[in-house]
């Protein structure tokens, strides 16, 4: 009787307690998957906002940058788990080099979407739509891209699938919904648009570096 109850007691110990990948993961990549989050929505707010000074406010503009994001998201989630696949010893660089990216459109961004809005707004209604998704396609791909990268790092490193994927999702979406209420409720009062998309672009460029040079290490 002693022997059995000594056999199960570690099994009862490991299974109340967290492992140092878990942890790992919760300290080091949730905090920074929540600010890639509130960057991403920040854009979408902020871009919508240019589309309605371009175009007006109404239901092409609101459609133009809704579909862009949904599309590309979609679209970028696939590449996103292609290349983790592919290149399985390069994903914390390709998520550093991609939030990179991401914050390098943003900050030219505030002088891209007027300029092709003026370039285009004589065009016809389809024209116009299909330059501005177009031009945002290449960011949103790129957000899409991340979590998959994330996912499949997570998977490799720690083999931990349910928990850990699920609070980088759930944190990367808390995030969103803090940026788009940030956005459209202080940001555009005290600093203007302008600023909140340079501010956005700082937060990607904080934590591709911060990937890069401290969970790298991991």
């Amino acid at each position: 009787m002693s022997s059995v109850s000594t056999d199960r007691e570690p099994l009862a110990v490991q299974s109340t307690q967290t492992s140092p990948g878990v942890w790992r993961v919760r300290v080091g990549l949730v905090p920074l998957f929540f600010i890639s989050g509130v960057a991403s929505l920040v854009y979408q707010v902020c871009w919508q906002r240019m589309l309605f000074v371009a175009f007006g406010a109404d239901i092409e503009s609101v459609t133009i940058i809704v579909s862009t994001f949904m599309f590309g998201l979609g679209i970028g989630a696939l590449i996103g788990g292609y290349l983790a696949d592919r290149y399985p010893l390069h994903m914390l660089a390709m998520f550093s080099i991609i939030e990179l990216s991401i914050g390098g459109f943003g900050v030219l961004s505030p002088s891209l979407i007027p300029a092709v809005g003026a370039a285009s707004v004589q065009g016809t209604l389809p024209t116009i739509a299909l330059a501005n998704f177009l031009l945002l396609l290449t960011p949103t791909i790129m957000m899409g891209a991340t979590l998959p990268i994330l996912v499949a790092h997570v998977v490799k490193s720690y083999k931990s699938v349910g928990v850990s994927i699920g609070l980088l999702y759930f944190v990367n979406t808390l995030g969103a919904s803090f940026g788009a209420a940030t956005t459209g409720l202080i940001t555009f009062y005290f600093f203007g648009l302008s600023q909140t998309i340079y501010a956005a672009a700082a937060l990607n460029a904080f934590v591709g570096f911060a990937v890069w040079f401290w969970l790298r290490r991991e």
